[in-house]
């Protein structure tokens, strides 16, 4: 870990090899990577696809376990929880419960992070101004498009207030104007003290708002640097004026045959991204009514102030908590054991009072039987006798009907 935690994250020979069946190396997804990031930065992690940007994050956060190197986050191990506490990650897909609402979402991941109810609530609302959403709080999340659901993603990772913001693929499926929303939101959220690491295929966003930006490729970086510096052509140089009239332009291109170039002039062109947004805050301003995303507040609430230095973690609170609550326990069981109560007279006749007056109502009413109405109960072999006397009988009297058919069939017979 380098010296006095210059860095918000730093991987050293970061590496990660995905074996086969039999163990032996098949894919080297990262190699050797050494990477550092400078906190309240916004840094563009680029390459195409399969390059390693995301097994790279994985390993940033403990997710995925490298096969060589180390990777420090905010100077510890993403596996502790206090550095954890502090990390907020959007991945590449929203994996969100369908069935739950925009603020019950919210809510659910406020509770993970142990937020009191009070804070869950004020940061509900805020995030869901914040990026678009208010209208939208009490729909389920499975109804939202690709773009709403980034939103709601983005939220649920600025819950926590974390001071280092993982984001993958951010803007994937958002419109050009929650684009431009989210970029400044980025911005925002960098100067106040906050560290980004940016994953994204939208080469322009990264160009807009990153400072740094590193190109990987094949798992091994192959470029990095500021990115004004990176894009700048030094061999060349622009003029940008008011209109000028043909003399004008006629002098100019002389002067650059002169110096021995060929000019170029031409009239400026707007990104059609800008136009876009020009139009579409057009009819905001004529307050037009539309069922999707609306334009969010910016940077309110809890992410408008400056980061807190934290003097003890939440860990540690919830440490000093039990070993209070058993400290008193202790001391209770303790005093206990030297110091017998005398219970008063009166409470204990007060106490028999209530137990005297309980004891009628909880018995059973019973009928009374009068004694010469009581029977004696029978013996249980003078029973069984009777039972068998009756059966006896029973049978006795079936003979004797059976006897008496088969006499007279007899004397039928004898007649006949």
């Amino acid at each position: 870990m380098s010296a006095e935690n210059a860095y918000a994250i730093e991987t050293v020979a970061l590496t990660k090899v995905f074996p086969d069946w039999w163990g032996r190396a098949k894919v080297v997804a990262v190699d050797g990577l050494d990477l550092q990031i400078g906190y309240n930065e916004i840094y563009g992690f680029l390459g195409p696809n399969g390059s390693g940007k995301t097994t790279t994050i994985k390993m940033i956060l403990n997710l995925l376990r490298p096969t060589k190197g180390h990777a420090f986050v905010l100077g510890g191990m993403c596996d502790d929880p206090d550095i954890s506490s502090r990390v907020g990650y959007l991945p590449e897909e929203s994996y969100l419960y369908r069935y739950l609402t925009a603020r019950e979402t919210l809510d659910f991941y406020g509770r993970i992070f142990g937020l009191p109810r009070e804070v869950r609530k004020e940061r509900i609302e805020t995030l869901l101004e914040m990026v678009g959403l208010t209208g939208m709080g009490n729909r389920p999340v499975g109804t939202f498009s690709k773009g709403m659901a980034r939103r709601i993603g983005l939220a649920q990772a600025l819950i926590n207030d974390p001071d280092l913001l993982i984001l993958d693929e951010p803007t994937a499926g958002m419109d050009p104007m929650g684009t431009r929303q989210m970029k400044d939101l980025f911005v925002e959220l960098a100067r106040r003290g906050k560290t980004i690491l940016l994953c994204s295929h939208l080469l322009a966003d990264v160009e807009d708002i990153c400072d740094r930006i590193g190109i990987l490729y094949g798992g091994t970086m192959q470029v990095e640097g500021a990115v004004r510096e990176l894009l700048q052509h030094q061999d060349q140089t622009e003029i940008r004026t008011g209109r000028l009239s043909a003399a004008a332009l006629a002098k100019i291109h002389a002067i650059a045959k002169e110096e021995g170039y060929n000019c170029d002039v031409h009239k400026p062109v707007d990104k059609l991204e800008s136009y876009f947004i020009n139009i579409v805050n057009q009819a905001l301003e004529q307050k037009q009514v539309t069922s999707g995303a609306g334009a969010g507040t910016g940077i309110t609430g809890f992410l408008a102030a400056r980061p807190i230095v934290r003097t003890e973690s939440l860990l540690d609170q919830l440490v000093t908590a039990r070993v209070d609550a058993t400290a008193s326990k202790a001391e209770t069981a303790t005093k206990t054991e030297h110091v017998v109560p005398t219970p008063s007279p009166q409470t204990d006749k007060t106490l028999l009072d209530k137990l005297a007056t309980a004891r009628p109502a909880a018995e059973p009413k019973t009928e009374k039987i009068q004694p010469h109405q009581q029977e004696a109960p029978k013996p249980v072999e003078t029973v069984k006798k009777d039972i068998l006397e009756g059966l006896m009988e029973r049978k006795n009297k079936a003979d004797g009907r059976t006897e008496a058919t088969q006499s007279d069939n007899d004397n039928e017979g004898r007649h006949a």
